[in-house]
């Protein structure tokens, strides 16, 4: 597997665009949406708990609990499309996942707000892999605000497209936020993986 780094200091982001190729793309995509149990999250925002703005499923091994802005989600079990795409991700990867977040972006309103993946439970260097199907859509990266300096004054744009991998490690949590902004252009139906090793015992990183 061939990837290229992404020149973003304090960070250590991998892309390959073509983890997947075409026609296994488009079948996961199709079996995912037919097999996963979709609902809508509700997470706590400023105090208030709202409704994602996309489609969701926790999956992962029976002890893979996890908690997010305020919200314990219990896994579900592994469909059975997903199975050998875990197992190839760690081949690759040599990263143990135990886990995943499946996102189902239905058009170009859904999105994923500003957020870093630094859960407790994901220790204090935790690696993301990111697998994309179905619509190309825009990922965006900013540097979180350190000292003086302005959230966001560092920022990078890179498109996912199907089949994609984007890696995810090292100190990027700690210094970088991502997102999926919403878009006006007429998107078809993108989901979203993003494999993870939850460790109930796992100690947080200590902010600066």
């Amino acid at each position: 597997m061939r990837m290229t780094r992404l020149d973003l200091p304090e960070a250590d982001v991998h892309f390959a665009p073509d983890w997947l190729d075409a026609d296994a793309s488009q079948a996961l995509l199709g079996a995912l949406i037919d097999s996963v149990p979709w609902s809508v999250h509700h997470i706590r925002m400023f105090g208030r708990v709202v409704a994602s703005p996309r489609l969701s499923a926790w999956i992962g091994d029976p002890d893979a609990r996890y908690r997010y802005s305020g919200t314990t989600f219990d896994p579900l079990a592994w469909p059975a499309a997903l199975v050998p795409v875990r197992e190839q991700l760690q081949r690759d990867c040599g990263v143990e996942f135990n886990s995943v977040l499946v996102n189902r972006y239905r058009d170009g309103r859904d999105a994923m707000g500003w957020h870093r993946d630094d859960e407790p439970e994901l220790g204090p260097a935790p690696v993301i892999a990111s697998v994309s199907l179905g619509a190309t859509r825009r990922f965006a990266l900013r540097r979180v605000a350190r000292g003086a300096a302005s959230a966001g004054a560092l920022k990078h744009a890179i498109d996912l497209t199907p089949g994609s991998l984007l890696l995810m490690a090292g100190s990027t949590q700690r210094y970088w936020q991502h997102a999926l902004p919403r878009t006006a252009k007429d998107v078809g139906e993108r989901i979203n993986l993003t494999f993870r090793l939850v460790r109930p015992d796992a100690k947080a990183w200590n902010p600066d």
